[in-house]
Formats: C-alpha cells, structure tokens, sequence
C-alpha cells in the first residue's frame, strides 16, 4: 500500500483500528464500551478534527447511528464487542437487507477464552444469519488496512460490513506504517423508499437483490488480495483466518496456508484450488466450526473439529500436540499464589453488598464491577445474564411466585448499565404493577471497563462538557413513586432503606450516589487500626477489604499503600480500635 507519510509505529490492534478509521476518511463513530473492544473509540479521539465519535447508551444505538450516517452519504462505523451485538441485532439484520450509501462497518470484538465476558459466541454466526459480509485480521497492520478495504468493499458491493476482532488481536501490538487520510467525497442522498423502509412488500425485493450481491461477493472473494495463499511443503495444507494464522506460522512454518481474510462469505473457488494441491488439509479457527462446516458442505476432506476445541484460544503448542503429536516437554510454571477477583479498596459497592448480606438479601445482578458481590465473602448476588438483565430477572421471579416470595430478594444495577438497558426494565416493572426494589448502584462512570463516560456523566467521549441525565428524575418520570438516594457508606441509614423500600408493596429504587474510588485521583484519608487494642471479633473483615489483613495473632492490619480511605472498617468497629490518622486533600 503505497504510503507517502512511510513512518511505521508500533500499536495495539485497537489503536491500528482508529487509525484505519481515521485513514479510511470515516467521519461517524459510535460506540457502547465494551472489552475487548472499548480503546478502539478512546484512541479514535485524537482525530476529533475530522471524525465524530460518541458513546450511544447501548449497541442498539450505535449501530442505528452509523446506520443514519451512512444514509446520509459519509463513511461510518459502530464499535462493539460480540455480546454487544445481540443488542445491535435488530439494526442489523434489517440493514443487511438495506445496505448502504457512505461505507458502513461494525467492529465486533469476541473473546476466546472468555476473559471479561459471560459467554464465547463466535460473531461469524450471527453474521452468517444475518447475511452480513465479515474481514478479519491477523495483526495490527492489517487491522489498519483491512479496515480501510472493508469501507471500499462496502460501497463497492451496496453491503454493511462486519470488522471481527477478538481480545487477542485487540491487545497485542504490531508494526503498523502510517498512511494519509483519504478525501472521501460526502455520497449524495437520494430518496429511495424501496431501498431504505424495510415494510414487507420492499423487504422482499430487497431480500432478493442482497442475495444477488453476496453471490457477487462471493466470487470477487476469489481473487481479493485480502485472502491470500502461501504455497510451501503441500503434505500438509491449512485454512485458517485472524490470530490463529499466527500459530499456524508458528507450530507449522513449512506448511502451505490459505489465510482468509474475508470469512464470509468464503472463497469458494480458491479454497477448491488449494485443497487439491495438498495431501492433508486441516482447518483452524477459534471457537465455532464456520469455516470448517461450509467447506466440508462441498464435499472437501478436512480435518477440523474433531481433533480441536471449540473452547477457548489456540496456541502454537497445541496446535503441535494435535496435528503433528508433538508432546513438547515445558518447564513447570512458577505457581504464583491464587488471586480471586475481588473489588478494589474503597469500592462503594462492597458497602452496599455488605448491608444486603446483613440483611441476609439475595439480589439479582448484572453486568458489571459488581458482578463481584457472588464471590465470597460478600456473596450476595445470585443470578448475572446480560445487561439491563437484573430488573427484569426480579420482576420475573415475583411474577412467578408472587410478592412475598420476593421480599428478601432485591435488583442490582449499575448507572451505565441502567442506561444502557435497565431503565426499559424499569418501566416494565412499573407498567405490570411489580413491587420489586431497584438498586441503581451509581458510581458515576461505566467502571468495568475503564471509566468512560455515559449519558449521565455530564460529559461526552471527547471530554465536552453535556447535559447530564439525572437517573432519581427519570425514575420518577416512568413513574417510580418511592425513589430514594444514599450514600453507600451510610451503611446504617442505607440499611434502615433497604428494610423499608423490600416491605414495600409498590416499584421502589435506591440509588447509593457514590462515585468510584479511583475517579478521584487526590490524596485520600488513610485510616490506622490500633493492633495491640484490636479485639479480633473479625466484624470489619467481613466485608472483605484487601486492604485489611489479619496479624498471626488475630489482630487486624491496614494496608497503608492500599487504603482509600473509605471509612467503612471504622464504621464497623465497635470498640473504636480502628482511627482515622490523616485527612483527605
């Protein structure tokens, strides 16, 4: 790709991301923060010059969004990660049928491995149903340049545009040669009913015309050099696409590969071709067999899944084990001692979970820090499914069993969450006569996943100051009689609420206002414990603090270097052993 800047940097697949945005002349980003997807929006604000970009309160949003501004004629593009776009679901399958006007491209990050997300769905199939074209990279060079090829490939074949990362390829770096921006030309709008309102009589003729242009697609696949293959010792062939080309390359270098980077739809004709040049072809790909079952559908032989896992992330080590029966003899790990997740010191959620396990209180959770308050020794939260989820989970069980049974049961949310899917939750609850209580769990950013901002921060994604939605009132507007607010480290008073809003036989919500600890950045209070007058009753570990340990004696230790100042141990003690040594600035 001919460049005239010809600097090379090195980037996280993310930051290549933006930057392919940013080169590829998109001017709309919208985006709902999610990891492993979350930087590629927080980098694409250094070219706020020339490119919008915004946190919609949910994947819905978005992608609706992007969709407007494709109409509108301007290249655009969503970001997401793969639960997200269970949210997108509705846009996006009724876009497929649409396609587009200016360039239109969702970046979907998955996560093999599962490591921030609660299932592994593989988004190559809900692309595949929903008739949406996926490229996907390798490495951070060609995250940049493959995305700018998905925006000419989109204008060129009228189709939305899938951009498949996963948490491998968006956290690691690579070389990546910097390329000017491109001047895209604005498209021109056109009014086009028959193409743009998908009401049935239109939805079937465009059903028909998507159906030509993926065959289209398809045969073009053939010969983009976006799928390339590298011929070498042909006993053994490969089909592989995105991180796992690179263990390919690594457990097997003198193999011939067929690495795709467009996964659907797949390039029949190329595939046909390399099979025949080897004697044993294997299919490699994480998570779900999409690649492998299209290809066996054409009478190829391959091996796939039945010698790998449709769990996890692959290696190059396993990938030797299970194609050439390498036992690779390794060094045996140092064994670090066990970390379980747990909130941070000063968390006010862990307030707020210590008061519902008082109370002896299960709570239907979500998405979220919060989703820590299952673990010991807090233990309160006993379901977790998706966003916006614990609403309407409570709701269901009174429905099921009836008031009483939900009296000691209680919804937990966070602020973005609420937001994001929580407040439809809400008003369903209120609109079926429910009797639940709402906690919104307000710690004034989206935690989970680095502090961005959402429609309740009072700022936008690039830092502007906005209005800010204010959650008591919209509580009230749906039509939320009993809304109260307290601070989570009011452990007495939030204890004295929780009582009464549960006895309750009407939709009550309790928001505990109390910002994340490490949104403040000053110098916090630090708090000592008198260890040689500590009565070792345990009473302040209970809520779990890793900041406290407990001496060989019983006694009770604060750590320095970890206290936040919270004041929640000091609260807890009964014997005023605990003392507050130096004040906050």
């Amino acid at each position: 790709m001919d460049c005239k800047m010809a600097e090379k940097v090195i980037m996280l697949g993310n930051e290549a991301i933006a930057r392919g945005a940013y080169e590829a002349g998109v001017k709309v980003s919208s985006a709902y923060p999610g990891t492993p997807s979350t930087e590629i929006s927080e980098y694409l604000v250094q070219y706020r010059d020339d490119v919008y970009e915004e946190w919609a309160p949910n994947e819905k949003v978005a992608t609706e969004v992007a969709v407007g501004a494709s109409i509108a004629g301007v290249r655009s593009m969503a970001c997401m990660k793969h639960v997200g776009l269970n949210v997108a679901a509705d846009p996006l399958y009724s876009v497929s049928y649409m396609g587009v006007n200016g360039g239109l491209v969702l970046v979907v990050a998955d996560d093999p491995g599962l490591y921030s997300s609660q299932n592994e769905q593989d988004t190559r199939m809900v692309a595949r149903a929903a008739q949406i074209p996926v490229i996907e990279p390798s490495d951070s060079a060609e995250a940049k340049d493959f995305f700018k090829a998905a925006f000419e490939l989109s204008e060129k074949f009228d189709r939305p545009f899938i951009f498949r990362t996963t948490t491998r390829l968006a956290h690691s770096q690579g070389l990546v040669e910097l390329c000017e921006r491109e001047n895209i030309e604005d498209k021109e709008y056109i009014k086009n009913i028959q193409k743009n309102v998908m009401m049935p009589g239109n939805a079937k003729q465009r059903h028909i015309e998507i159906e030509r242009l993926n065959r289209e697609l398809a045969e073009a696949a053939n010969t983009l050099p976006i799928n390339r293959v590298e011929m070498n010792d042909t006993k053994i062939g490969v089909i592989t696409s995105g991180i796992p080309y690179q263990y390919v390359k690594e457990a097997l270098p003198e193999a011939s590969v067929l690495k795709l980077g467009m996964v659907n739809p797949l390039p029949r004709k190329l595939i046909e071709d390399f099979a025949e040049k080897v004697d044993t072809l294997y299919i490699v790909e994480e998570l779900d067999p999409v690649i492998e079952t299209q290809v066996k559908s054409w009478g190829i032989q391959a091996i796939g899944k039945e010698i790998f896992t449709v769990q996890g992330e692959y290696s190059a080590n396993m990938l030797r084990k299970a194609i050439l029966k390498q036992e690779l003899e390794l060094k045996e790990p140092a064994k670090a001692p066990g970390r379980p997740p747990i909130l941070c010191p000063g968390c006010p959620h862990r307030s707020v979970f210590f008061v519902l396990n008082r109370l002896k209180m299960h709570a239907a959770g979500d998405i979220g820090c919060y989703t820590l308050g299952a673990v010991a020794p807090l233990s309160v939260i006993d379901t977790t499914m998706c966003m916006g989820s614990s609403i309407s989970t409570l709701h269901g069980m009174e429905k099921a069993k009836g008031k009483e049974y939900i009296k000691n049961w209680v919804a937990v949310i966070g602020d973005s969450t609420f937001m994001h899917t929580g407040v439809n939750s809400l008003m369903n609850m209120v609109y079926n006569k429910a009797t639940g209580t709402v906690i919104i769990m307000d710690n004034s950013t989206t935690g989970m996943t680095g502090h961005q901002d959402h429609s309740a921060t009072g700022k936008t994604l690039q830092g502007d100051p906005t209005y800010a939605i204010d959650i008591p009132e919209l509580c009230h507007a749906v039509g939320v009689k009993h809304v109260n607010v307290v601070n989570a480290f009011d452990i007495e008073l939030l204890q004295k609420t929780i009582k009464e809003e549960v006895a309750r036989d009407e939709v009550s919500v309790i928001i505990t206002k109390t910002p994340c600890v490490l949104l403040d950045k000053r110098k916090k209070p630090l708090y000592l414990a008198h260890e040689d007058q500590c009565k070792k009753c345990g009473l302040c570990m209970k809520p779990g603090c890793p900041a406290m340990t407990k001496n060989a004696d019983g006694s009770v230790h604060i750590d320095d270097t970890m206290c936040t100042g919270c004041g929640l141990c000091e609260k807890l003690c009964k014997f005023n052993v605990i003392e507050l040594v130096k004040e906050g600035e």
